[in-house]
């Protein structure tokens, strides 16, 4: 938290919760115990998943198993068997921050963090660090093969479960016998024969002038 600059707690509240995302993630560090902080000569480190912790504040003092998930924009931490009940009645997750937690064992299964704990130590204890990783290897693959042994079984259960569907039952309908249709004649009717002299053209008649209807209308008047 060297970060901070201001005194006031609402400045120091606003830049730790707009704060970029690599600089959140190193906040989320913990105390190792006191066998880790002699063996790699380090106070505190971030928490990663996988790591087994010990609750030290709250209702699950004293309260100790592995990290299944990190939350860094909360800059929480959810511990396996931590819960709370929801309303529903459901059990969910409860966070933790990570200012609470101890660290007792680390997960070294990553080279990287390896490779930062071994920096300044002495080739004893990078051996036996390497040891404890490969250790945790084969665990890690035999979890996981587990897991996925678990997950075929309750696949397979859930097919042997579904209820085999009915078998549509067909019976033959006898066949119709089709009497051939009679096709009724149809009297020819007579067409018209057509008559191959021109139609004759009406006589065209003449529209009165307008002088001739003036004089009409004149006559008329008087």
């Amino acid at each position: 938290m060297s970060d901070m600059i201001s005194i006031k707690p609402r400045k120091q509240r606003y830049m730790l919760y707009n704060a970029p995302l690599h600089k959140k993630r190193k906040w989320i560090s913990s105390h190792l115990a006191e066998n880790l902080l002699l063996k790699y000569d380090r106070r505190s480190l971030p928490v990663v998943k996988g790591d087994t912790v010990k609750v030290m504040r709250g209702n699950y003092r004293g309260h100790e198993d592995k990290i299944s998930k990190v939350n860094v924009r909360d800059q929480t931490v959810e511990i396996e068997g931590v819960t709370i009940t929801t309303a529903k009645g459901t059990k969910i997750a409860k966070p933790i921050h990570a200012s609470t937690l101890l660290i007792t064992k680390l997960n070294i299964t990553d080279k990287w963090r390896r490779q930062k704990l071994e920096s300044g130590l002495s080739e004893t204890t990078k051996k036996e660090i390497e040891k404890e990783a490969a250790e945790q290897l084969k665990v890690h693959k035999a979890e996981q093969k587990a897991e996925e042994e678990a997950a075929k079984a309750e696949e397979k259960q859930k097919e042997e479960t579904k209820e085999p569907l009915k078998e549509e039952v067909t019976t033959e309908l006898p066949e119709k016998t089709v009497e051939p249709a009679v096709k009724e004649e149809i009297p020819e009717e007579k067409v018209e024969e057509k008559s191959t002299e021109p139609p004759k053209k009406k006589p065209a008649t003449k529209k009165p002038t307008t002088k001739t209807t003036k004089k009409k209308k004149e006559e008329g008047e008087t």
